[in-house]
């Protein structure tokens, strides 16, 4: 089976010691992005949720993946409201298709670690 190739960007804010409650996917599909293009909106978006944790919201941006071949893109979020990452979007003028809630899940390795 061939996986369609993909560009990762991730950028982590950490804020404090008491991270947000919920961790939302943010989906985009973006026909004929660029990994530049893309790259510049998940900075953007990265941004706005940095300033949005420097006012005392809860909010962090993860990380992103752009999926070329399916002209979409994902963000991952921690915060405590979608309202909250659709209002980082709305600051960065981002656009997106939806906002759903989503669990993280990594793979254990043989000594009882992660892996990412």
């Amino acid at each position: 089976m061939l996986f369609a190739p993909s560009v990762s960007f991730v950028h982590a804010t950490v804020r404090g010691t008491d991270p947000p409650g919920n961790t939302f996917l943010v989906e985009h599909y973006w026909p004929g992005v660029t990994s530049d293009e893309f790259s510049s909106a998940a900075e953007r978006v990265r941004s706005s949720a940095e300033q949005l944790a420097a006012e005392g919201e809860r909010i962090r941006y993860l990380h992103s993946t752009l999926v070329p071949e399916d002209e979409a893109g994902y963000c991952v979020l921690e915060a405590d409201s979608r309202a909250l990452v659709e209002k980082a979007y709305a600051q960065a003028g981002v656009h997106f298709e939806r906002v759903v809630e989503s669990i993280a899940v990594h793979a254990q390795t043989s000594e009882g670690g992660h892996h990412a």
